[in-house]
């Protein structure tokens, strides 16, 4: 159903990295959310009534909050649709991200309440009355939640967005707590178990998991989380496939929201190259960057010495060793400063963030290795990076 309205409701939808359409999905799914829960609390709320079930009713309740939580979606892709401005000159796209964050607290308030509720029940129990209305309707609703999930699932994949995940999961975990509460029910009309409170505690605790790991979607690109690596490997792509770059490092990338990334990073080029010529080349990588990743970039050019072959044996040597130390080692920026006694390595080196090391020990290991392998006459001065990417 959503593919049939995206198709019939919105222009181009299949260009998912225009704002526009990103938004009319995220008010579209928002829209049927609010509309499926509604129904679904009004169903459970009317058969937990009928069979004095806490865990229906609580079910219910649970409905009407992800209708809540549908609405703050909805609400939350509506603002970050919004144009920059004087206040916001980046947009207003992590709004998105507070959405689903908000929809995950709900999620865990929700699941505190029905865990608190289930604790009275287990304490002083009531029975429950069988209703094949009330099945009937656990049935439907997890069918309903199910296709929530799907559907929400696919437009979050498709829009890479956080909060459709939030909701996505959401929908999953209310299909398994509802399957929780119509076992319960069986339990108790064909063995006369009083599980409804057990169940009960079983599905808040399962809710609350789904909460959490919602929440930590959406933290994580609002604390500022490194690129994924398929957007790195596409930017170092794009960008060496001009010959006159010989490589690039210092890949920063700033996350405003969905559709909303700006970059930066260091290009190497040669140091004898035109660079009137070197810069018209870099001004068209950051065109391709904008057009192609839908990300405005800034690149630094680096000019390196490619042309003396004594440089250029002492970078390889100098590679060999970093590989001796660990594997996980780069380097960029190498220079060579002769002097009267000693000759100056000058090199930066990037680690990642779990690196066995700090800093002093990484640069002391290196300086040590490269004293055995070519003499004390040789200085290393090294700076060490952390390298911005997800391992």
């Amino acid at each position: 159903m959503v593919g049939f309205l995206a198709k019939h409701l919105i222009r181009d939808y299949e260009n998912v990295k225009d704002p526009r359409v990103r938004q009319a999905y995220g008010i579209l799914c928002g829209t049927i959310g609010i509309c499926l829960n509604i129904l679904l609390f009004v169903g459970k709320f009317v058969a937990g009534s009928v069979t004095k079930s806490i865990s229906i009713t609580a079910d219910a309740f649970n409905n009407l909050s992800d209708a809540g939580s549908s609405f703050v979606t909805l609400a939350g892709f509506k603002m970050a649709g919004a144009k920059p401005d004087m206040g916001h000159p980046f947009g207003h796209g992590r709004i998105e991200y507070i959405a689903g964050l908000v929809v995950s607290g709900v999620i865990i308030i929700m699941a505190f309440e029905l865990v608190k509720s289930s604790v009275v029940k287990i304490i002083h129990p009531q029975s429950v009355e069988y209703s094949r209305f009330a099945m009937v309707i656990l049935l439907v609703s997890i069918g309903v939640k199910l296709y929530m999930y799907a559907y929400n699932r696919a437009v979050a994949k498709k829009l890479d967005s956080a909060a459709v995940w939030a909701v996505a999961m959401d929908s999953f975990s209310d299909s398994c707590a509802t399957g929780v509460v119509f076992l319960a029910a069986m339990a108790g009309k064909l063995a006369d178990l009083p599980l409804d409170g057990y169940c009960g505690v079983l599905v808040g605790l399962f809710i609350f998991y789904a909460g959490v790991k919602a929440a930590k979607e959406t933290l994580d690109p609002l604390l500022g989380q490194a690129p994924e690596p398929e957007f790195v490997e596409q930017v170092e792509k794009l960008v060496l496939s001009h010959e006159e770059v010989c490589g690039i490092h210092d890949l920063i990338v700033h996350d405003y929201g969905p559709g909303r990334r700006f970059l930066s990073v260091h290009a190497e080029v040669p140091a004898d190259g035109d660079i009137l010529k070197l810069h018209e080349v870099i001004d068209h990588i950051e065109v391709s960057l904008q057009k192609e990743l839908k990300c405005a970039a800034v690149i630094h050019m680096d000019p390196v010495v490619t042309s003396d072959e004594g440089i250029l044996a002492l970078k390889d040597q100098i590679i060999r060793i970093l590989r001796r130390v660990d594997p996980s080692i780069t380097m960029h920026d190498f220079r060579v400063v002769p002097g009267t006694v000693r000759t100056n390595l000058m090199f930066d080196v990037a680690v990642p963030y779990d690196f066995r090391m700090d800093d002093d020990e990484t640069a002391k290991a290196i300086q040590n290795q490269v004293k055995g392998v070519l003499g004390e006459e040789y200085v290393c001065i090294i700076q060490v990076d952390k390298t911005y990417k997800r391992g």
